[in-house]
């Protein structure tokens, strides 16, 4: 029988603790090991970052190098800042002479200048998208013709003087030679439209129209009601006036208004139904013609 000593549980003990103190001290050694080990990779990672740094540094110098020489040979003028560091060739300069600006002053107005624009055309488009085109737009007066004759150049055409209320007559071309009368046109009260764009017609510029109402058959002027004068304006129920100076042809406001202008079943011109009349004198009318287009 194998009997347990207290002598030999002591030198069991000893030994482990003998075994613990040994490992304990490898343990260390290791962890101090891993940190140098640690250390060395960490500073040899730092010292490759940096030579790629530097590697980067010089191909943006060479860059920058590269694009002021092509800049300069396409004739970009170059600004420069005091103090900076600036490139030519290959080569990097160590005094701080300047750098290059890679926009021109130029550039900038020009740019400036292209978004001022861009905003101003929005702004009137999105105010043209709103606006309201309706008879309102239109300049419609009373005058009377002063004097009339037939177009030099032209066969079909009359040019009337026609007074209407302003510090000198209107010229007006009208194709009505085939329709009217000479002798009929002459002293006659009118409804005419003042706000068209002048054109010429033939080499006669023309500064307003004549309103007729019309048909495939027929044409006659309208009739302003009696006691209607020169200078007299034209209102629409409905439609306050808002004429334009000058109708833009862009616009297309007489074209748009047009279908809606006609005579109705009492040969009076209206506007979508509303009757066109002088206020307190009466409608405008045609002679004979009902449900036709007034232009």
């Amino acid at each position: 029988m194998f009997i347990i000593t207290r002598k030999m549980t002591q030198d069991i003990i000893m030994k482990l603790q003998n075994n613990a103190e040994v490992a304990e001290k490898k343990l260390t050694e290791l962890k101090s090991k891993l940190e140098a080990i640690k250390r060395i990779k960490i500073e040899e990672k730092i010292k490759s970052l940096v030579q790629e740094n530097e590697i980067l540094s010089l191909k943006v110098v060479q860059s920058k190098s590269e694009l002021i020489r092509l800049e300069t040979l396409n004739g970009k003028k170059q600004y420069t800042i005091p103090g900076k560091t600036q490139c030519s060739g290959n080569a990097v300069a160590t005094e701080p002479i300047s750098t290059t600006i890679e926009i021109s002053k130029k550039e900038v107005l020009k740019k400036e200048k292209k978004e001022k624009s861009d905003q101003a055309k929005k702004i009137k488009e999105k105010t043209e998208s709103t606006e309201v085109i309706d008879v309102r737009k239109l300049d419609f007066r009373i005058g009377k013709i002063i004097d009339v004759n037939k177009h030099p150049d032209a066969d079909t055409l009359y040019v009337e003087k026609i007074e209407c209320g302003e510090d000198k007559p209107r010229t007006v071309v009208s194709g009505l030679v085939n329709h009217v009368p000479i002798d009929q046109m002459r002293d006659k009260i009118v409804m005419i439209l003042c706000n068209l764009k002048p054109v010429k017609m033939r080499g006669v510029t023309s500064e307003a129209m004549v309103m007729c109402a019309s048909s495939t058959e027929k044409v006659e002027i309208l009739m302003p009601p009696s006691g209607a004068v020169p200078g007299d304006l034209v209102i629409c129920d409905g439609y306050p006036r808002e004429p334009e100076p000058q109708l833009n042809p862009k616009k297309k406001i007489f074209e748009t208004c047009a279908p809606d202008l006609k005579t109705n079943e009492q040969k009076i011109a209206c506007y979508k139904g509303s009757p066109l009349v002088i206020a307190g004198k009466g409608p405008i009318v045609a002679p004979t013609l009902i449900n036709v287009n007034v232009k």
